[in-house]
């Protein structure tokens, strides 16, 4: 199975190129982003050593979809799409933040609860729930984007009085993050599903903030099925999910959890397979749609063949 790993291309224009962890980034003329969803997996903040076949596509596609479906809402990044791993999209000057909305006591959130504190990024919990629990409201827990290493928690009003945002533009984005966030819980419950909790990143140019980046796709977002959610909520049982987790699970149980000294476990065809399956049925459950391969031979020259076309037409 073929998995795209690595992209090394040279448009016309281009001024830089920025290797995420998923994603590699072609800033043409400051003016746009070509944005390839690579294969590459990373979970606790590390890349693991082999790629999984078609994820790129399956993020890239879902992200389209939403940013698509949320466009009344806010203005976003996005132009098109000339490949099924790529989106090409306005250069925008990203905010150093990460706007992350959560529904339901889960995750970080739980793990911080748990341990006493009634205090996330500043926003104050009820006492007496249980995991997996919905909020009253969606609150919102900002993290910083670190360049390199771990995200860390951050209030608004650290945001604020730092100067890292402006006020005004703050809560233009927390106005925003809320919207978007209930217009994918809405989509996502005709889907059979409840949207957890997931992360925006904004971005502004010529004054305008945009969404930018990915939205609502299994890497950024938690999932729960809706069928079934209240029943094992009163049995305590844990809920059943559509993300990543699965993969963090796996290296868990193999004694990994990106600690400094551990190694990667040995990610075995068979592994692999199985990931990239599970991103397809993610797909198909998260859209309501077939998800269609697409051809996975010669990938660099495909991707590479249609972005300089579609760059000739602009």
């Amino acid at each position: 199975m073929n998995a795209l790993v690595k992209t090394n291309f040279n448009f016309p224009g281009q001024k830089s190129v920025y290797t995420g962890k998923v994603r590699d980034v072609y800033n043409i003329g400051d003016e746009l982003m070509v944005m390839v969803v690579t294969d590459r997996i990373s979970a606790f903040d590390v890349v693991l050593p082999k790629g999984i076949p078609y994820k790129g596509q399956v993020l890239n596609q879902i992200a389209a979809k939403f940013l698509d479906a949320t466009a009344s809402i806010v203005p976003n990044w996005k132009i098109a799409t000339p490949d099924p791993m790529v989106t090409v999209g306005r250069f925008c000057k990203p905010f150093p933040v990460e706007m992350i909305i959560r529904g339901y006591l889960t995750g970080s959130s739980w793990r911080t609860y748990k341990n006493g504190s009634r205090e996330i990024c500043g926003v104050l919990v009820p006492d007496g729930m249980k995991e997996h629990q919905r909020f009253p409201q969606p609150i919102i827990t900002p993290t910083t984007k670190a360049a390199e290493g771990h995200d860390e928690d951050i209030s608004r009003e650290e945001i604020i009085s730092q100067g890292i945002i402006s006020a005004e533009d703050y809560a233009l984005m927390e106005k925003y993050t809320l919207e978007i966030f209930k217009k994918g819980s809405e989509i996502a419950e005709k889907m059979g599903l409840i949207l957890v909790d997931t992360k925006y990143e904004f971005g502004k140019k010529d004054g305008i903030i945009y969404l930018i980046d990915e939205i609502h796709t299994p890497d950024s977002s938690r999932y729960f099925y809706l069928e079934g959610y209240e029943e094992r909520q009163e049995k305590g049982e844990s809920q059943k999910q559509l993300s990543k987790e699965f993969v963090r699970e796996w290296l868990m149980s193999h004694g990994f959890q990106g600690h400094t000294g551990q190694q990667v476990p040995e990610m075995s065809d068979a592994f692999v397979e199985s990931v990239s399956e599970r991103y397809i049925e993610l797909y198909e459950n998260i859209t309501g749609e077939k998800f269609n391969k697409s051809d996975a031979s010669h990938v660099l020259n495909r991707i590479e063949t249609n972005i300089s076309n579609f760059l000739k037409t602009l």
